[in-house]
């Protein structure tokens, strides 16, 4: 029995070693299935999420639409338009335009515009009234968003009584767009300074879009100043610019006269807004202070006046008075009457004198010296008899008779 039950043993134990060998040599080309298997997995597993999606199209959010309550309608009555599709909450304006909006909003009834907004679905109902936009129909009901990302819609309508007209052809000259930020060039002068217009030159670096040249294109320049609407002048730039290529112009841009203050100059061509830019305006000095001194030298030039006509008016201070009561004028002769000039013996002494009327001096225009004035002081007591007397006669003592 120990005999059997070891041979047993021992096979097993063979058996065992034989299994672990055919084992040892079959698991290189087992790990090498496996890794082949994985190298095959991995391109499956990575294109079935791809092919199991559903395209991104059918996932996103579907067009806004619009739906009109009638295709037609006349000037004064009530269209009620649907929406749906559009953003929850989304505040939209809607518009009735002519020529199918293709010159944007200055071809639609702005004045007659309504505001309405969405609901959580994305709905809304509105009433807007009939009105004649001010291009001729084909006409749409244009929708638009405000704010947010923007989105528009368009219906057909037809405006009873509006002119209809074809469409305007689009233009077979090149499209410009801009490249390059537009820049101003030039600097005021010492005019400028005193209210001349301020000059400058807007540069603009244009490219040609489309598949024909442009030739002497026709630009639109306009300056505003504050909230004022841009005031529009054509300049047209002589020259070509061809199809594909780019191209420097220069444009002249002037200011009225005494402008001062922060403007915006801006570009138009075909109808659209091409750039913007700002330009600040010195205020000119020069005439706040030609006024500022008008308002002195003016009444200052009065006054000296006023003086000159007063001095010639007014008389001398050191004037003389003559006997007849006109004032004398030093340096200036006095003219008194021939018969104050006739003293005794004057005209035996001097016949020639008095016939030639020859000028008179001033001695002997003055009257005669009162002999009194010239005497010396004298108290009472001790001053001269009134009355003269013989001088033998003796004096007489104070108080006899």
């Amino acid at each position: 029995m120990k005999g059997g039950s070891g041979r047993r043993g021992g096979r097993t134990r063979a058996g065992a070693g034989r299994r672990t060998v055919r084992a040892r040599r079959h698991r290189p080309a087992a790990i090498a299935g496996a890794l082949a298997a994985l190298a095959l997995l991995l391109p499956l597993q990575a294109a079935l999420p791809a092919s199991a999606a559903p395209p991104a199209s059918t996932t996103s959010a579907p067009a806004p639409t619009l739906h009109l309550s009638a295709e037609q309608a006349g000037k004064g009555g009530t269209l009620t338009v649907t929406g749906r599709g559009w953003r929850p909450n989304a505040l939209l304006t809607l518009l009735i335009c002519g020529q199918n909006m293709i010159g944007g909003t200055n071809a639609c009834a702005n004045g007659d515009g309504r505001a309405v907004t969405t609901g959580p679905d994305g709905a809304f109902r509105k009433d807007i009234p009939v009105a004649e936009p001010p291009k001729p129909c084909p006409c749409v009901v244009h929708a638009a968003t405000v704010t947010g990302a923007p989105a528009t819609a368009d219906a057909p309508f037809t405006v009873a009584g509006h002119p209809v007209a074809p469409l305007p052809q689009e233009d077979a000259g090149g499209r410009l767009s801009v490249l390059a930020p537009p820049r101003l060039e030039g600097s005021s002068g010492l005019l400028t300074w005193f209210g001349a217009p301020p000059q400058r030159r807007l540069v603009i670096t244009v490219g040609n879009l489309g598949s024909t040249p442009a030739k002497d294109p026709v630009f639109e320049v306009g300056t505003s100043h504050g909230v004022y609407a841009p005031q529009w002048e054509e300049r047209q730039w002589q020259g070509t610019v061809p199809a594909g290529r780019r191209q420097r112009i220069e444009l002249p841009v002037e200011l009225p006269a005494g402008a001062h203050g922060d403007y915006l100059v801006s570009l138009k061509y075909g109808g659209k807004v091409l750039v913007e830019q700002p330009w600040g305006v010195g205020r000119p000095w020069g005439v706040t202070l030609f006024w500022i001194l008008l308002c002195v030298v003016v009444p200052a030039a009065v006054f000296r006046i006023g003086m000159m006509v007063v001095d010639r008016v007014r008389p001398r201070e050191g004037a003389a008075r003559t006997p007849g009561g006109a004032a004398r004028t030093p340096g200036r002769p006095v003219r008194t009457p021939k018969r104050a000039l006739r003293t005794p013996g004057s005209a035996l002494r001097n016949p020639l004198r008095m016939r030639r009327g020859a000028p008179v001096s001033d001695a002997a225009q003055r009257p005669p010296a009162d002999p009194a004035a010239t005497l010396p002081w004298f108290t009472p007591d001790t001053a001269p008899s009134a009355t003269t007397s013989d001088p033998s006669d003796p004096p007489r003592a104070k108080g006899s008779t």
